[in-house]
């Protein structure tokens, strides 16, 4: 047989077995990418929106869940990204900059509803929670030699808030206007917190402000190699800020939480999942179902403090503003009973949103 007879007739030999084989593109699939908003990858955010991205994802070509592999959303490729903080994340959720991101329960209700920081810069009406996750305790953290040791020996002293833009320095204010104090008080900066933690090291502040979950990965590195307490926020002017707002819960930071530091009382705000109300709703039902997921579980147990916080039973737990259509869709299969957050009305005075009264804030 000629040389290329044989070619041709092997040509068609390899055409013909590769008929018999599905044809790649048909089962190839295309990922989606989902991204959570956290916070400084020093805060508690990041290590939790690892936590949760990687409980969500289920890439393309993943082994299905029933067959020990990922019980995700399929073709879902969710990634944890750092940010500025609440304000931020709630801002970019809002405007497509972000699918979702975590934020505080006091600045996320703020924001839908229009106020406290909101009021001058309008409400934003689109935004929708998936579900409440832990609490975050307020922790104002100092140098042992700073020589502060209450609030009002803040007065002078050189102190971070945090950075523009995050719930941490939306609630360092309300702090401070409680004990008659504003930041004109203090010699503030705007660090964020792993900065900070190195000012306070090297003693170049006496101390920082940080709304997180505890413990606080800066903190407890801190706190290995520089003598720190926290300061207490109760007393009077604790209760007066748990009767003035709502989203403010009594918290305690234990004994050794942090090295060498001792327990004391504190307040603590819930830390929520925020989406907009255009992502799709199918695609929220699915996040949600993995988050609720069995397997999920024991990825919050062993991944971090915080994630051992993050239950069924409190997903709805100080949540202010409306859920998502695919969230709840998802909790009423579930048998919960959800009950509606009605958007304020464009022609009623808001209620007290949170903002220290005038006199406070001059």
């Amino acid at each position: 047989m000629p040389i290329h007879r044989r070619r041709v007739l092997k040509s068609l030999a390899a055409l013909g077995g590769a008929s018999l084989l599905p044809d790649a593109t048909a089962w190839a699939k295309t990922p989606r990418f989902f991204r959570i908003g956290t916070g400084s990858t020093g805060g508690t955010y990041f290590p939790i929106g690892g936590l949760i991205a990687s409980a969500i994802s289920s890439p393309p070509g993943s082994r299905p869940c029933d067959r020990g592999g990922s019980c995700g959303v399929p073709d879902l490729i969710a990634v944890a990204q750092s940010t500025e903080g609440s304000v931020y994340n709630v801002a970019a959720v809002s405007e497509g900059r972000l699918e979702s991101g975590l934020s505080q329960a006091d600045v996320a209700y703020w924001a839908y509803t229009g106020t406290g920081v909101y009021e001058e810069a309008g409400r934003l009406p689109n935004l929708r929670a998936i579900a409440n996750l832990y609490p975050e305790a307020l922790q104002f953290v100092v140098r042992v030699d700073s020589g502060v040791h209450r609030i009002p020996d803040l007065v002078g002293k050189r102190v971070s808030l945090d950075r523009e833009g995050s719930g941490t320095l939306v609630d360092a204010k309300l702090v401070l206007s409680a004990w008659g104090l504003t930041p004109d008080d203090l010699e503030v900066v705007n660090y964020p917190p792993d900065h900070a933690v190195e000012e306070v090291r090297r003693g170049e502040l006496d101390g920082f402000f940080l709304v997180a979950g505890t413990p606080t990965a800066a903190i407890t590195d801190l706190a290995h190699d520089t003598q720190i307490r926290l300061l207490p926020i109760n007393g009077e002017e604790a209760d007066w800020l748990l009767d003035r707002y709502p989203f403010f819960a009594r918290a305690l930071v234990g004994a050794g939480t942090y090295h060498s530091v001792p327990a004391i009382e504190t307040l603590s705000v819930g830390a929520q999942w925020m989406v907009s109300a255009e992502v799709d709703e199918e695609l929220v039902f699915g996040i949600t179902a993995a988050l609720w997921h069995p397997t999920t579980r024991a990825l919050l147990d062993g991944g971090h403090p915080k994630g051992e916080l993050i239950a069924f039973g409190t997903a709805l737990n100080g949540v202010g503003v409306p859920l998502h259509r695919g969230a709840k869709r998802y909790y009423e299969e579930r048998g919960v009973t959800v009950i509606e957050v009605e958007p304020p009305l464009e022609d009623e005075t808001p209620p007290d949103s949170g903002e220290p009264e005038a006199e406070a804030t001059q």
